[in-house]
Formats: C-alpha cells, sequence, structure tokens
C-alpha cells in the first residue's frame, strides 16, 4: 500500500516522528494519508477547508442543502481568497511505504508510524485545482466557511472533514 506526505517543502529525507499540536495527547507519529483522500492536501498546508461526501442517511432536506443540484459524490470547500494561493501553489507528494504504518482515521484516509520513515519518491504537483477538478471532486469558493461548517455540525452529514479551520476568516 502506498501512502503520502504532504508538505511544501520539497528537500525533506527523513521523517522523524512528531507530537501534532493538536494532538498532543498521542505519542510522537509520522502521518500519512491514502491515496483515495490525498487530494484533500492538494491545497497550501495552512488552506483552511471542508471536504464532505454524500452518505448513508442523509437526510432529505440535508442533501438539498449541501449537494443541491450537483451529481458530485465529494464536495470541497474553500475560502475565495485562497484561490490564488491554491493555484500558484507548488505542493510536494513524498510516497511513503506503508508497512510500519497503521489506519488511524478510516473516514479520512490518516495513517501513523510511531517509526521513522524515509521516502520512496517526491514529486512535484502543480495545476492544483485542475487535479481536484480532474477526480471529479467539486471545488466551492465561498467568502468564509464559518456558515457551511455550522450547518454541516448541525446536520445529518457524517463523512466529512474540517481541516485547518483555526486558519479561517473570522465573521
Amino acid at each position: 500500500m502506498e501512502l503520502f506526505h504532504f508538505s511544501e517543502d520539497s528537500t525533506i529525507i527523513h521523517f522523524e516522528p512528531r507530537v501534532k499540536s493538536n494532538r498532543t495527547d498521542m505519542p510522537p507519529v509520522v502521518w500519512a494519508i491514502d491515496q483515495e483522500h490525498e487530494f484533500t492536501f492538494y491545497v497550501p498546508r495552512d488552506c483552511p477547508r471542508i471536504v464532505y461526501r454524500r452518505s448513508e442517511g442523509l437526510s432529505d432536506a440535508d442533501h438539498a442543502l449541501f449537494f443541491g443540484a450537483s451529481p458530485a459524490e465529494i464536495i470541497m470547500t474553500v475560502e475565495t481568497h485562497w484561490y490564488q494561493a491554491i493555484r500558484d501553489a507548488t505542493i510536494y507528494r513524498y510516497t511513503l511505504p506503508g508497512d510500519s504504518f497503521v489506519l488511524f482515521d478510516e473516514t479520512a484516509g490518516y495513517y501513523i508510524s510511531e517509526n521513522a520513515v524515509d521516502p520512496i519518491r517526491m514529486d512535484p504537483l502543480t495545476n492544483l485545482i485542475e487535479r481536484i477538478i480532474a477526480l471529479d471532486v467539486e471545488i466551492r469558493f465561498t467568502p468564509s466557511l464559518h456558515p457551511l461548517r455550522e450547518a454541516i455540525l448541525n446536520s445529518s452529514l457524517v463523512d466529512f472533514g474540517i481541516h485547518r479551520f483555526m486558519n479561517a476568516w473570522k465573521l
């Protein structure tokens, strides 16, 4: 199984386990993501974003609210002021050997390893918006993620991720 780590740094030759700032209750680990979910990192690291999928149990009202007439299975929403940064970004996808990793979060596709890991290869990625669109993921831009976050947290939607929300514009 191939796993990935994304960075804006093209010079990483070794991943050492570390304590994540928002997960200080965990031991030091190396984080990775699977291929199915890697697109959620096709943005600059600090870009706040919300990604959600159609899921069982979604009420008709929530289906209409979150998907409307869209046939997309997955929708990614980012704040409008991040458009240019995403458009112009180069990010680096590090392919990691999967042998020391264990599944941490199936919904998000996150894996962790308590061992140091050397990447197998590094690929620079550009044209990130086009890459997202090519995966049939609908990408939406909005002035603020706050209303969407509140709507999701008060809905029947269960398959979603809210990433780097601390960087979202305040209302």
